[in-house]
């Protein structure tokens, strides 16, 4: 469905990075061509492991609006646990799709409203990448790799671009090659139908 802005919607829980990855995926949205571009976190009782949400919207010609996303067209979730916790749906588009940390296949994963799925083992992939510190898998660049397959309007370049703008040499390499595993780990649902005007 054509938009004038697509509207994205991240859930993560504390210390797991959607605020970044929110702000990389603005960087590769403007890499892209993408002249309104916005990444925003929303601010709650914050503490590692807490839910917590980003948002970002993407459109071709300047944002003037820079409120919460409450109806998105996309939603990422980096923690598969959430499910059981939040509505991640809330709002979404009839259209709309969901892109999920999971080893489970898009079929397989229960939401509590019935829209498009997709799946990727961004922790796997990421462990896969070493992109480990202090002990804990960072996913949060590499499920960027199964948003850019799954929407299909921001390119995985554009993703390696942005990647490579936020960190620097072997760091950098380690994110590009968890979101590539990531991007070709993806399993869709259906088809995308989602642009922008």
């Amino acid at each position: 469905m054509q938009k004038k802005a697509i509207e994205v919607r991240w859930h993560g829980r504390g210390g797991q990075g959607a605020v970044t990855a929110a702000m990389i995926l603005a960087d590769a949205a403007y890499y892209e061509g993408y002249k309104g571009v916005t990444a925003a976190p929303f601010f709650g009782a914050e503490r590692r492991g807490a839910p917590v949400i980003a948002t970002n919207r993407f459109a071709w010609k300047p944002i003037r609006t820079f409120s919460q996303v409450l109806e998105p067209d996309v939603v990422v979730v980096l923690d598969e646990t959430l499910l059981d916790v939040v509505d991640v749906t809330a709002g979404i588009h009839s259209d709309g799709l969901v892109v999920v940390n999971s080893t489970k296949p898009p079929e397989a994963v229960e939401l509590k409203t019935p829209v498009n799925v997709a799946t990727t083992d961004a922790s796997g992939w990421a462990r896969q990448a070493n992109l480990v510190v202090a002990g804990s898998v960072i996913s949060n660049t590499a499920i960027l790799g199964g948003v850019s397959k799954a929407i299909g309007f921001i390119t995985f370049e554009s993703v390696e671009k942005a990647l490579h703008n936020h960190f620097k040499g072997e760091t950098a390499e380690r994110n590009v090659q968890g979101a590539r595993l990531a991007y070709d780990g993806t399993l869709l649902l259906k088809e995308c139908r989602l642009y922008c005007a």
